[in-house]
């Protein structure tokens, strides 16, 4: 479309700012070696584009046109340090090319992406605390606002403010630099990476506090990261795993509130609501994980979570869903990952395949202090007590769990269903 002839160009620019962030602060902390100063030029170049395009028109390229003025930036910047030569030397000559490259990214690409996944890793270092890491990689890779990254965590703009200052102090100190981990590092800082994205995921997917029972924009954010990752890493299945997990159960969003804004359990969802372009994405990257899994690549958790979501999707009804094939493969995740939510999962899919009995006894070996205070194990408890015809104890269970609970609207649906049972127990 030629310049000048969008509707609604901040939109573009938001919409551009956030499919080119990550690459835009990648390449610029390759060039700079400074994650912090990168990410200033990037955001000027964002209020430039803010400022310029709804008057003189979208250019042709709206991502090089970003990357041509940070870098620009970047200059004046160097030049008011009194670094003229050195610096701009290192800029101009970035990659064998100044400006005259920047414009046309594509003869880049394999380059650009190597430095969004440097980003990601860089992003996830093990000196940052697991949100610290939530909260840059959210900064840094998915383009947020500190704002919208607050809003997600239910903090104050401020107290991210610091948090992300923080994290950013603590890479400098150690010395952190924007090359990719090798050998044994990379794996560990691989998993680390999908642990993040997996974190801001289930905080948007079922959100641990406050008014809302998700959080849809944090759970989209993450699944998007899912695919950069799934693009960056094509060869890794547990990555793939991840991304097909997220996918599934991302799926499921429009029908996981009433239109009164009640939260609805899966087994009472309308499955028509599902996202079938979701489930379709989903379903190719855990093929694509599976394959390379039949040719001696191994697989885990992600992967294992998410053939449990496909047996889901596969159910065009609640009654439909095989519940035996789930519980087996629980079985199979408490071995490859164990943890007392995993058994607590495993519980349910045992009561549903072999009846409440046998979920109790699952359920009656979990460590409760393995999960905190955490509404979990009651509320489990209480759906098999329920199912089993105890209505008087499954009242109590469903009880605690509300007391524990932190959101308003999973403590409204366990309220409902205290008040169900005892009603039956009577």
């Amino acid at each position: 479309m030629p310049a000048g002839t969008y509707d609604d160009p901040s939109g573009v620019v938001i919409a551009t700012w956030r499919a080119e962030s990550a690459r835009l602060v990648g390449a610029l902390a390759r060039m700079t070696r400074d994650v912090d100063l990168a990410e200033d030029l990037a955001q000027d170049a964002l209020v430039a584009a803010l400022e310029q395009w709804p008057v003189s028109g979208v250019p042709d390229n709206p991502a090089a046109w970003l990357m041509t003025t940070a870098k620009r930036r970047g200059v004046d910047h160097f030049r008011r340090a009194d670094t003229l030569r050195r610096k701009v030397a290192e800029l101009e000559h970035a990659e064998g090319g100044e400006e005259a490259r920047v414009p046309d990214l594509d003869d880049q690409v394999d380059h650009i992406e190597d430095d969004v996944l440097r980003l990601v890793f860089l992003s996830c270092h093990p000196a940052l605390s697991p949100e610290s890491r939530a909260a840059l990689t959210l900064r840094l890779v998915g383009g947020l606002t500190t704002a919208e990254i607050a809003r997600g965590f239910l903090t104050s703009e401020s107290t991210m403010a610091q948090r992300i200052s923080r994290a950013k102090r603590t890479l400098a100190t150690a010395r952190a630099e924007l090359e990719l981990p090798t050998g044994e590092e990379r794996t560990a800082r691989l998993d680390d990476v999908m642990a993040v994205v997996y974190l801001i995921f289930n905080e948007g997917y079922a959100a641990t506090a406050g008014d809302d029972w998700m959080r849809p924009d944090l759970a989209a954010e993450a699944t998007r990261l899912a695919r950069m990752l799934a693009d960056l890493a094509p060869d890794e299945p547990e990555v793939l795993g991840l991304q097909a997990l997220l996918e599934l159960q991302g799926s499921r969003t429009a029908a996981r509130l009433s239109p009164d804004g009640t939260p609805v359990l899966l087994e009472a969802q309308d499955r028509t609501l599902w996202d079938e372009l979701s489930i379709r994405r989903g379903l190719a990257a855990l093929g694509a994980a599976s394959r390379l899994a039949a040719g001696g690549r191994p697989v885990g958790r992600y992967f294992l979570q998410a053939s449990i979501a496909a047996e889901h999707a596969a159910a065009s009804r609640a009654e439909d869903t095989d519940w035996g094939r789930i519980a087996s493969l629980y079985d199979v995740l408490a071995q490859a990952a164990p943890g007392p939510v995993v058994e607590v999962n495993r519980a349910v899919a045992h009561g549903r395949a072999h009846g409440a009995a046998a979920g109790l006894a699952v359920l009656d070996a979990v460590f409760p202090s393995g999960l905190g205070a955490s509404p979990l194990l009651p509320s489990v408890r209480g759906d098999l007590l329920e199912r089993a015809g105890r209505h008087a104890a499954a009242a109590s269970s469903f009880d605690e769990a509300a007391a524990l609970t932190r959101n308003e609207g999973e403590r409204r649906v366990l309220r409902r269903r205290a008040e169900e049972n005892k009603a039956l127990g009577r």
